[in-house]
């Protein structure tokens, strides 16, 4: 890195951040905006893109700023995890439902982290589980099945 940049890891965070903002600018430019009372599709992702821009670029110029502690060692292991409990959310949410596969997503996607603990993890895994059923099944009406076909639902 660079001896300008004083802390890493707001530096890439702000490259991050930019590039997923000016990804979603250019993607969204294809759309329809309409205005802010009759938003049209490109709308939401056009003003969710400038404000990841402005966070990137605040993170980008804090790192030429403020010093930080240097990036630490890769953590293959959490990355592996958190990205295999998407895909077998992703997998199974339709054949088992939402009460088994959001409780396997929070709970493998914990194990990642060096302070897994088993109780917490599942006090949240209910509590998430229960809180997306309200939320979107009852309340927003997301067609998704609470327990699946495997499970005779």
């Amino acid at each position: 890195m660079s001896a300008v940049v004083r802390n890493a890891k707001d530096f890439w965070t702000g490259v991050i951040y930019l590039a997923f903002g000016l990804s979603a600018v250019l993607i969204a430019r294809d759309y329809g905006m309409g205005t802010a009372l009759k938003m049209g599709p490109g709308y939401f992702p056009t003003v969710l893109g400038f404000l990841l821009i402005l966070v990137g670029l605040i993170s980008l110029v804090r790192s030429f700023i403020e010093p930080g502690s240097p990036i630490g060692p890769f953590a293959i292991k959490g990355l592996l995890l958190v990205i295999a409990s998407t895909f077998l959310f992703g997998y199974v949410v339709r054949g088992a439902g939402l009460v088994i596969a959001l409780p396997l997503l929070v709970v493998i996607s914990a194990y990642a982290s060096r302070d897994f603990r088993w109780g917490p993890s599942l006090s949240l895994a209910a509590g998430l589980t229960l809180f997306c059923i309200l939320v979107f099944l009852k309340g927003l009406g997301v067609p998704l099945p609470t327990l699946g076909y495997w499970f005779g639902g």
